[in-house]
């Protein structure tokens, strides 16, 4: 019981339920992902359009114009797809579940085996392996439980989580996409290029720092390698619109 223990081991527990709960708590799922892919989508493809635009034409307006409807187009897009892509996830796991429930009963003996094969392959011999195969396979939940997380690598997703999904990965896209467009409202074309690029770049940065501190990682690597990829990612747009530049009219 735990009340029969020492005040020294009852505070020891406390602290390190403490420690466990608030100070270095596990990570629970959370939007970290779909805000990052929305607004590192938004930031490089509108920074590599508003590049390529600028290069071509030194108005403001028609820059504006073309990194605006990028923003929307690709956002609403970009929100569909984190949308549908959930929901194919969602039903691939359901599909597969439901498969393996079939298979307990068409072809229990080599279930059996998958599962005794995952073990030994963990290191389990003997009578412990035995256990461990009687245990799980007594349930048909935990079998295929075990069968969805061991064989195929899957975990269960809900469905519910797809509309949270899309709303995050295409508000952080518009986010994302209207940082490289605000030096062009208040500076000339040429100025905004390179004003869009630093700014763009260092947003990426903090994105990609801000990554491996809620997670694992080094912040300033992080940081610089997102940096750097959007950015040469970014200025292939510049290069074609370069190449391509409109003369200007006599």
């Amino acid at each position: 019981m735990i009340f029969d223990m020492d005040p020294i081991s009852f505070d020891q527990i406390i602290q390190e339920v403490l420690h466990h709960t608030q100070t270095d708590p596990h990570k629970r799922a959370s939007g970290l992902s779909d805000f990052i892919l929305g607004a590192q989508d938004g930031l490089v493809n509108v920074l590599g359009v508003v590049l390529g635009i600028a290069a071509a034409t030194s108005d403001a307006r028609i820059v504006l114009v073309a990194g605006l409807a990028t923003t929307f187009a690709e956002s609403i897009s970009m929100g569909a797809v984190a949308y549908t892509t959930t929901l194919a996830d969602a039903d691939l796991y359901q599909s597969e579940r439901e498969r393996e429930y079939r298979h307990l009963t068409e072809v229990p003996n080599l279930e059996i085996k998958e599962i005794r094969d995952i073990y030994e392959n963990k290191g389990f011999k003997g009578e412990l392996l035995d256990r461990i195969v009687e245990t799980i396979t007594a349930n048909q939940d935990v079998w295929v439980a075990v069968m969805m997380a061991e064989e195929h690598q899957l975990a269960p997703i809900d469905r519910r989580t797809a509309l949270r999904a899309a709303l995050v990965v295409g508000a952080s896209a518009i986010l994302g996409s209207l940082v490289p467009l605000f030096p062009f409202i208040f500076f000339s074309v040429s100025t905004s290029m390179w004003l869009s690029v630093v700014v763009t770049a260092l947003v990426l940065f903090a994105i990609g720092a801000y990554k491996a501190r809620v997670t694992v990682g080094r912040p300033m690597k992080s940081g610089f390698e997102m940096a750097v990829i959007g950015t040469v990612s970014a200025l292939a747009g510049y290069l074609v619109g370069f190449i391509l530049k409109v003369p200007p009219v006599p």
